[in-house]
C-alpha cells in the first residue's frame, strides 16, 4: 500500500483525558500541566486537556493553562458532548463550560451507534442529528475550531452503516473541521478498520477529513491506527505509553514512530521523534508508574539483546537486528549478559561499559566462562550493569583495589512481647589496615545491614554520604524448595547524580542481599570487595 500524502495531517493527544482514565493515575493539576509541556515540546499538533465542567480539576486545569500554558507547538483542546436532548445548546451547562475553558479547540463526543441513541441517550435518531449540528455550529460560531469524535462509530456502522454516516455527514455539514471514527470497545482488528474506513469514504465521496481513535481491547490499537491511515485518515488521536482505561488507547509514541520510520511521514516538527524516549519515561514519572521496559521504540529492553547468535550480528553490523537505528527515537541499542550469551555478548556488553575485552581474549574467556557458571546458579546480570562491571574489571586487573573486606556481620531480629519488631545489624570490616566495626539499627534486617555497613565506611570514605538505596527486589527462583529457596536480590543504589543495579544471590536472603549491597557501595567506590 502506498503512503499516504495529506496536506495536513494531525497528531492528537488524549491523554490528559483519556489516558487518565486509567486504574491507578491521578493527575494532579499541576501533573497535567507538566505532560502538556512535555507533549508540545514533542511537537504534537493538539492536547486534548479534559472535560471542563464534568471535573472540577478539569476545570481548574484550563483555567491555570489559559494564563501558565505557553504552548509553541500545539493548541490545547476541551473535551465535550453535544448538547443534551431537548435543550438549546446556548442554555446547555456543558456547553457554556467548553466556552469559559477559553480553549481554543472543542473536542465534542456524540453518538454514532443507532443502538446507543435510543437505548443510552434514550432519544430519537433525528433528535441525535440535530444535537451534532447544533453543537457543532455554536462551537464554529463561537471562533472555536471542533473535532467531532463519533462514539461507536465501527460498531455502529455495522449495525447501520447509513445512521452511522449520517452521523459523520452532519457533523461535517455542521462546520467540523475533523470527524473522528472511535472504537469505543476496541474491538475491531485491522481488516475491519480497513473495510469501514474504505466503505465510508466511498459514501461520502471527495476527500472527507477523517480522524481515527482506537481503544487496545483487542491489542491491535496501534495497528489499526496505521491501518485506518493507510486507508485514508489524516488525523490520528492516541495517549502517552498507550495509557488508558481497560488496556489502555493506542500508544501515540508507537504510532508516530511507525508513521515517520515505517511511512516515511514527517508527523513531529524539528527533532520531536529522537525526543519521544525521553517524553515517554518522563510522562511515566509524572503519572507514578514504572516506564515499560518493553514498550516498542521507548522501551529500556525495545533494543536489547541476549541470544549469543544475534550479538556475534550485530557486531558485524548493528543493523542487522535492529528494525530501525534506535537513535532516530532516542534509544539506545543493549546487549545483555546471561547464560545464552557468547563471547561476542560479553566483548560487546564490557565495550558498552567502556572496558576492553577484545584485546584480551583470554580475559574474555574467563569472563565469559564466570557469567555463565554464575547465571546457572541463579545470578543474572541482565538488569546489574554495575556487578558485571565489577565481574569485567576484576578479570582485568587482578590488582584492582580494594576499598574494604568483610571479616563478619551479625543481624539480629527481636520480636518483642509488645510486637514491636526491632533490627540490629554488627559489621566487622578491614579498611587498609584498620579493622572497623560498627552497629546499626534498621526497620528490617536488610536495612539494618546497610546501615551499620555505611556506618563502617563512611568515615573513610565521606563520598559514601550522597549514596542511597533507591529500590530493593526479592525474587525467589524456580524451584520447589519453598522457604528454603535461592533468593535473588536486586539493589539499585543512587548518589543523586547516577543510578545502578547490583545483583546478589544465596539461600539465605540476608546474604544474598549483602552481596548486592556491598557491590553497590564498591562500584560507588571505583573497585572491589572480597
Amino acid at each position: 500500500m502506498t503512503t499516504p500524502q495529506f496536506d495536513e495531517f494531525h497528531v492528537f493527544d488524549t491523554t490528559l483525558r483519556d489516558g487518565a482514565q486509567r486504574e491507578g493515575i491521578s493527575y494532579s493539576v499541576a501533573d497535567k500541566l507538566a505532560v502538556a509541556a512535555l507533549l508540545d515540546e514533542l511537537g504534537v499538533d493538539f492536547i486534548e486537556g479534559g472535560w471542563p465542567g464534568a471535573l472540577p480539576s478539569d476545570t481548574e486545569f484550563f483555567a491555570r493553562a489559559a494564563d501558565e500554558l505557553r504552548l509553541k507547538n500545539a493548541t490545547l483542546v476541551a473535551f465535550g458532548a453535544t448538547r443534551k436532548a431537548g435543550v438549546d445548546v446556548a442554555a446547555d451547562p456543558q456547553v457554556a463550560a467548553l466556552l469559559d475553558s477559553r480553549a481554543p479547540a472543542w473536542c465534542l463526543v456524540a453518538k454514532s451507534d443507532v443502538r446507543h441513541v435510543r437505548r443510552a441517550l434514550r432519544t430519537t435518531p433525528e433528535e441525535n442529528l440535530a444535537m451534532v449540528a447544533d453543537t457543532v455550529a455554536y462551537g464554529v460560531n463561537c471562533g472555536r475550531r471542533v473535532f467531532l469524535d463519533c462514539e461507536h462509530f465501527f460498531d455502529g456502522f455495522r449495525a447501520d452503516p447509513d445512521y452511522a454516516t449520517s452521523v459523520v455527514r452532519q457533523g461535517f455539514d455542521a462546520g467540523a473541521d475533523v470527524v473522528v471514527l472511535c472504537d469505543t470497545n476496541g474491538g475491531m482488528l485491522p481488516s475491519d478498520i480497513t473495510e469501514t474506513v474504505t466503505d465510508l469514504r466511498r459514501r461520502l465521496g471527495g476527500e472527507p477529513r477523517l480522524g481515527i481513535h482506537c481503544q487496545d481491547d483487542t491489542a491491535c490499537a496501534v495497528a489499526n491506527t496505521i491501518t485506518a491511515v493507510q486507508a485514508g485518515v489524516m488525523h490520528v488521536q492516541g495517549t502517552a505509553n498507550g495509557y488508558g482505561e481497560r488496556p489502555g488507547n493506542a500508544d501515540l509514541f508507537a504510532v508516530v514512530a511507525n508513521l515517520a520510520c515505517k511511512l516515511g511521514m514527517d508527523v513531529l516538527p524539528g527533532d520531536g521523534l529522537a525526543h519521544i524516549t525521553r517524553v515517554a519515561h518522563a510522562i511515566a514519572e509524572i503519572a507514578n508508574l514504572a516506564p515499560d521496559t518493553h514498550q516498542a521504540y521507548v522501551g529500556n529492553a525495545a533494543f536489547a539483546h541476549k541470544a549469543g547468535l544475534h550479538a556475534s550480528a550485530i557486531k558485524v553490523d548493528p543493523a542487522l537486528y535492529n528494525h530501525i537505528d534506535p537513535s532516530l527515537v532516542g534509544n539506545d541499542m543493549r546487549i545483555l549478559v546471561t547464560e545464552m550469551a557468547g563471547r561476542a555478548s560479553i566483548e560487546l556488553k564490557a565495550r558498552e561499559l567502556g572496558l576492553d575485552l577484545g584485546s584480551r581474549p583470554e580475559a574474555l574467556g574467563r569472563v565469559t566462562k564466570r557469567v555463565k557458571d554464575l547465571e546457572a546458579r541463579g545470578w543474572s546480570f541482565e538488569a546489574a550493569d554495575a556487578s558485571f562491571e565489577l565481574l569485567v574489571r576484576d578479570e582485568l586487573a587482578a590488582g584492582v583495589k580494594r576499598h574494604f573486606r568483610l571479616d563478619s556481620y551479625r543481624v539480629i531480629v527481636e520480636h518483642r512481647a509488645d510486637a514491636t519488631v526491632a533490627s540490629e545489624a554488627t559489621v566487622k570490616v578491614r579498611v587498609g589496615g584498620e579493622r572497623v566495626i560498627a552497629t546499626a539499627e534498621g526497620n528490617g534486617p536488610v536495612n539494618a545491614l546497610d546501615s551499620a555497613l555505611r556506618e563502617a565506611l563512611i568515615t573513610h570514605y565521606p563520598q559514601l554520604k550522597a549514596v542511597s538505596l533507591a529500590d530493593y527486589k526479592v525474587r525467589i527462583l524456580a524451584g520447589n524448595r519453598g522457604t528454603d529457596a535461592v533468593t535473588r536480590v536486586l539493589v539499585d543504589t543512587t548518589d543523586g547524580a547516577r543510578e545502578w543495579t547490583t545483583v546478589g544471590v544465596h539461600d539465605n536472603v540476608v546474604e544474598a542481599s549483602w552481596h548486592a549491597l556491598s557491590e553497590a557501595l564498591a562500584y560507588r567506590l571505583g573497585g572491589s570487595t572480597s
